[in-house]
């Protein structure tokens, strides 16, 4: 029997979708009453960083141990990957050993090789095309506050990046509107833009992605790997920062969510980071909750 993986939202299903959006919930409950529970005993998870990271490292390490199992971080100079052998082999030598395997890569092609060749369920923890396990914690967060997202209008302000297109794939498989503002040549796929049409509209002005949005999202102006392009981005994106302005054209009780890390004053203003609206913590937090619901719904 071939293992599931997760390597973008598209592989579930949208009533599984929202089941590990509930379950999350569920575990969170679970631990705030301090109960003890541990599906995965035992269980161990591999997780290759070619990426550094906070949140993910922290949540998938603390989930396995808080699940009876255990995590290996594994670094580029901790293992042969890229470095004399091939993507395959280290897939097919490494899913023998563990149970599970998480991957926080730069090319996306190196998520979907190793899953191809695992014998155990493969996790994209982040790739240059798409960061699913962030969009669990952001619908964790808005369902649990909100209910369903189906329906609403999700605005995204800024790069057409990994989150964007993440968002995008979610509006199609939850039933929502998402109206992202990017500057010009900074747009999503179009591909994916195509194969989401009926979910997404496309602006390059803020304002008009903003009005009477349900949730605004954004994320920094240039990611990691494009730190050379900073300068360029920050002119371009001039007018692309979320600040009370913008937020004031959103519906009154519209939510304001950031992947983290933030860089106040220039993607957000501090006002709308640290302000009534922001949901950051909360969101942050829930990356433990739903991904511990993914290991589950995977490994056990």
């Amino acid at each position: 029997m071939k293992p599931r993986h997760f390597i973008t939202l598209n592989d579930l299903s949208a009533d599984e979708l929202r089941g590990i959006i509930q379950r999350a919930i569920e575990l969170k409950k679970m631990r705030a009453e301090g109960k003890v529970y541990e599906p995965l005993k035992n269980k161990v998870l591999a997780m290759i960083f070619e990426k550094s990271s906070t949140r993910t490292r922290i949540s998938f390490e603390s989930g396995m141990i808080q699940f009876g199992g255990s995590a290996l971080f594994l670094s580029p100079r901790d293992t042969q990957l890229g470095r004399g052998e091939s993507i395959r082999d280290s897939a097919r030598v490494i899913s023998r050993m563990v149970d599970g395997i998480m991957l926080r890569t730069n090319d996306h092609e190196t998520v979907t090789t190793f899953a191809a060749n695992s014998n155990v369920p493969v996790i994209n923890g982040l790739t240059d095309r798409f960061h699913p396990c962030q969009l669990l914690a952001d619908l964790q967060t808005w369902f649990e506050q909100r209910g369903d997202i189906k329906g609403k209008r999700v605005c995204w302000i800024g790069d057409g990046n990994n989150m964007c297109q993440s968002y995008m794939n979610a509006a199609k498989q939850l039933d929502f509107t998402l109206a992202i503002a990017c500057p010009a040549g900074y747009e999503p796929e179009r591909e994916l833009l195509a194969t989401t049409a009926s979910h997404v509209e496309l602006f390059n002005d803020p304002p008009l992605a903003a009005n009477n949005a349900d949730l605004i999202v954004t994320d920094v102006w240039a990611s990691m790997g494009q730190e050379e392009e900073q300068k360029k981005r920050k002119k371009d994106f001039a007018n692309f920062q979320v600040n009370s302005t913008l937020m004031a054209l959103a519906k009154p009780d519209a939510m304001f969510m950031h992947c983290l890390p933030a860089h106040r004053g220039e993607e957000v203003s501090a006002t709308v980071l640290d302000g009534k609206q922001s949901v950051i913590w909360d969101e942050a937090e829930n990356r433990l909750h739903a991904q511990k619901a993914l290991l589950e719904f995977l490994m056990k």
